[in-house]
């Protein structure tokens, strides 16, 4: 979650250089709360509940292994992260890391490449809280027109609204709590599928297929297009270092805790989706089940829990998804605030209200959510679509952005006097390699709509590209500011 920006808008408030970095925030987090708080802005249950049907529909029973996959991509781009925090210890993000490392024009790039992924999670989020909040309508057995999930997205898009323009760190952290509940709910859950299968007391014969730990008779083309997905349920590891001035001994504790987070995360993930396989039954019958879910955890609940444990879930699922819509918006919001203070866009987007939030930049950002969410349904797309669709460009758009913290830490490691080694810039090759593949994997071999979301995801990064080379000082200027403040 983003802290504000402390600069002159409509309100008058105190600029950046007149309040130290650091100043008033407690540094006492220590490397279990930072990976909490890491853990919780991936949203695991959300990632449970939605990324695996998008998987499943491409690699049949090989879903924990595409999510091993995954987790080996992952862990090399986070290999950036962990060892440039052990020099860098400033609250930015991705675009601090790449400003500190490549310069502010990169910094400027990394930034809009971020500003991208915010700005299409947030329009995908709003259709997981849609999709969330209809799952547990139905297992309360009540019934909604089509299109009732319209409704919802924009209740929770207006909520969002008004709790960003008060500053909802707090309100974000206490639902990024019930979400680390919903962690320890969903493994639960994961324990009495995998108990029951394995004993035969399930309503599927298939078993512990532990064949699903292998590729089996999915192709590696297949597996890296449904990585997308894997590599989505990871989004947001990074958010460790923004907590880089409230920690005790950054540069000890935030490397470990980034390392920790994504360990975590990747073992919670491959057990949940194991559990999900076995769950639904890994015959054609099971994989189609899978991959036709709406929302897998509530519909695996109430078949081996209880509609109880189902609407359980699904509340908590929303709330972890609100949480991250507050997030995303707000990092969103904070970033165009950056870029329009600096010359980039109109003044009025660098306006902040009484508390000190750039309430036109939220404005702009929630309602460009909505319109996308708007434009999905006009062409027949529903929450779901909206989610995927969504999702995939922005995840596109931050694999642009981890890439330029890749290629930092490569360049830091060859800069004289570096404290790394050369033989570690293998690891972060490799991350940039698998997030390459990624990339293009997507562009051939695909079906429509899937088809145009490289393009624009790429369109997206280019017109970043575009701004560098039109207005180089410009660029300059913004990318040198957005890396020394904590806008992610």
């Amino acid at each position: 979650m983003a802290s504000t920006p402390h600069e002159t808008g409509s309100s008058g408030s105190t600029t950046a250089s007149e309040q130290p970095s650091g100043a008033g925030l407690h540094r006492n987090l220590r490397v279990w709360e930072v990976t909490a708080l890491s853990v919780g802005f991936m949203g695991p249950v959300m990632a449970m509940s939605l990324n695996g049907i998008g998987v499943a529909g491409l690699v049949g029973k090989a879903v924990p292994f595409t999510f091993i996959v995954a987790f080996a991509g992952t862990m090399a781009v986070a290999y950036a992260f962990v060892r440039l925090t052990r020099y860098f210890t400033h609250a930015g993000s991705v675009y601090a890391l790449a400003g500190a490392t490549l310069g502010p024009r990169a910094g400027f790039f990394g930034g809009f490449a971020l500003l991208g992924t915010y700005l299409f999670f947030s329009a995908c989020i709003v259709g997981a809280c849609a999709v969330f909040f209809d799952a547990m309508l139905t297992e309360l057995g009540v019934s909604v027109p089509t299109w009732g999930w319209l409704i919802v997205g924009l209740i929770a898009a207006l909520g969002a609204l008004a709790l960003n323009l008060r500053e909802s760190k707090t309100v974000t952290r206490v639902l990024l709590g019930i979400g680390m509940v919903g962690i320890l709910t969903m493994l639960a859950l994961a324990f009495v599928i995998i108990t029951r299968v394995g004993s035969g007391n399930a309503p599927v014969s298939t078993g512990l297929d532990f064949g699903t730990l292998l590729p089996g008779d999915a192709s590696w083309n297949a597996i890296m297009t449904a990585a997308v997905f894997g590599f989505l349920s990871w989004a947001g590891f990074e958010s460790g270092t923004t907590l880089g001035e409230e920690t005790k001994d950054p540069k000890h504790t935030i490397p470990i805790a980034l390392t920790l987070a994504v360990v975590l995360a990747g073992v919670i993930y491959t057990v949940v989706m194991f559990a999900q396989s076995v769950g639904f039954g890994t015959d054609q019958a099971g994989q189609d089940a899978f991959a036709n879910a709406s929302s897998t955890l509530t519909q695996l609940s109430s078949t081996y829990i209880g509609a109880w444990f189902a609407v359980v879930i699904s509340i908590i699922a929303f709330c972890v998804a609100f949480a991250s819509l507050l997030s995303c918006s707000a990092a969103a919001a904070r970033l165009v605030f950056a870029m329009a203070r600096d010359g980039f866009g109109p003044p009025a987007l660098a306006r902040t209200n009484s508390t000190g939030a750039p309430s036109t930049a939220t404005y702009l950002v929630i309602g460009l959510a909505i319109v996308l969410m708007l434009f999905l349904a006009a062409i027949g797309g529903g929450p779901v679509e909206v989610y995927y669709w969504f999702a995939t460009i922005a995840t596109l758009c931050m694999v642009v952005a981890y890439g330029m913290a890749s290629i930092g830490v490569i360049r830091h490691t060859f800069r004289p006097g570096s404290p790394i080694r050369a033989w570690e810039a293998v690891i972060p090759a490799l991350g940039l390699t698998f997030l390459a593949y990624v990339y293009i994997v997507q562009v051939e071999g695909q079906e429509a709509p899937y088809t145009y979301f490289p393009w624009i995801a790429g369109a997206w990064c280019l017109l970043g590209l575009g701004v560098i080379i039109a207005f180089p000082r410009l660029a300059e200027r913004i990318g040198s500011r957005i890396a020394q403040e904590d806008l992610g």
